[in-house]
């Protein structure tokens, strides 16, 4: 694991500078450009080493984000999904361009292909098939527009959650959700964690609708939600909250701690993707590892595979998770 010096070190800041803007704190002044230098940092640190190089440049590929740079800087997923793609391109010897949601598309065509991260609308989709047919999604299922994707399992982690807090005797289990649009303002479906989290506990006859609470997938969100929680609900507080993201349950426990509410003796939490802001948190956060390199990688190679194929063949490539249990659960 590395350390918040480490972390400094890279980006060329100070230790506390670092634990701040990794803790989400509202109170620091710093640039997005320094917020960012330190989320990298994280996030490649957290990278497993590989020195294989090849110098000669084959193509240029680039990649769509569905976020802005800065929105970007709120859900270290897609950071973790991007740095894992540009990581293995340049591995493979490809040149990269990088298009955020705000930057115009319209050189898209002039790449030999791109991996596209994130959601989009049935309109976002067909325009982006017009700029360039060589594509690869990453986290939106995309084969009903007979287009290949990477996607990450989400019913078998959801289980796994539920199946600890039952475990650890824990059987009063809310949520905290977020409800996400696409660039062009079209809303999508519900959080696929909380379908399969409401369809599990229901099961269990143990579905309780006003321990769930839906916002965005922000810190500050995370912050305003547990709050409205521990108001609505004083009387009858769950034993136990699954967060549907990590940026979600950083705020979701400076509202615990300014509220007196111990974690996890009080409230047990586990949150989902384990980017490396949950190693830093405190108490650290239990989260569910998603494969954010992997699913970048294989996004990569995929695409690489289908600009040498003679033929496109859409695809679908499930990468699974491990929970991972750190000190916010019992």
């Amino acid at each position: 694991m590395a350390t918040i010096k480490d972390i400094a070190q890279l980006a060329n800041v100070s230790n506390a500078t670092v634990s701040r803007v990794l803790n989400y704190d509202q109170t620091l002044s710093v640039g997005d450009e320094t917020r960012q230098r330190i989320f990298e940092a994280a996030e490649s640190l957290n990278y497993r080493k590989n020195t294989r190089k090849m110098n000669q440049q084959r193509g240029r590929i680039a990649i769509v984000e569905w976020y802005t740079a800065k929105e970007e800087l709120e859900d270290l997923y897609y950071l973790s999904i991007r740095l894992g793609v540009e990581k293995k391109l340049k591995e493979l010897g490809y040149d990269v361009t990088r298009f955020f949601q705000n930057d115009p598309f319209d050189t898209l065509h002039d790449a030999t292909g791109a991996v596209v991260i994130g959601k989009y609308s049935p309109a976002q989709i067909k325009r982006l098939k017009k700029l360039n047919h060589n594509l690869v999604f990453v986290d939106m299922n995309t084969l009903d527009y007979e287009v290949s994707c990477v996607m990450t399992d989400f019913k078998t982690p959801i289980k796994s959650v539920i199946d600890h807090f039952t475990t650890a005797g824990l059987t009063k289990i809310g949520m905290l959700t977020g409800q996400e649009s696409t660039a062009d303002n079209t809303k999508l479906g519900p959080d696929p964690r909380f379908i399969h989290f409401k369809t599990l506990l229901k099961a269990q006859k143990n579905y309780h609708p006003d321990w769930i609470l839906t916002g965005d997938f922000t810190p500050e969100s995370g912050y305003q939600l547990m709050m409205q929680l521990l108001q609505d609900q004083s009387s009858d507080l769950p034993e136990a909250l699954f967060i549907a993201n990590d940026a979600m349950a950083v705020g979701a426990l400076r509202a615990l701690h300014e509220s007196g509410i111990k974690v996890p003796e009080q409230l047990s939490l586990i949150s989902f993707n384990d980017t490396s802001i949950c190693q830093y948190t405190f108490p650290t956060l239990s989260s569910v590892k998603v494969y954010t390199e992997q699913m970048g990688q294989s996004a990569a190679e995929l695409l690489v595979k289908q600009l040498a194929a003679s033929e496109i063949i859409p695809q679908v490539i499930t990468i699974g998770t491990t929970l991972i249990l750190r000190n916010s659960s019992k």
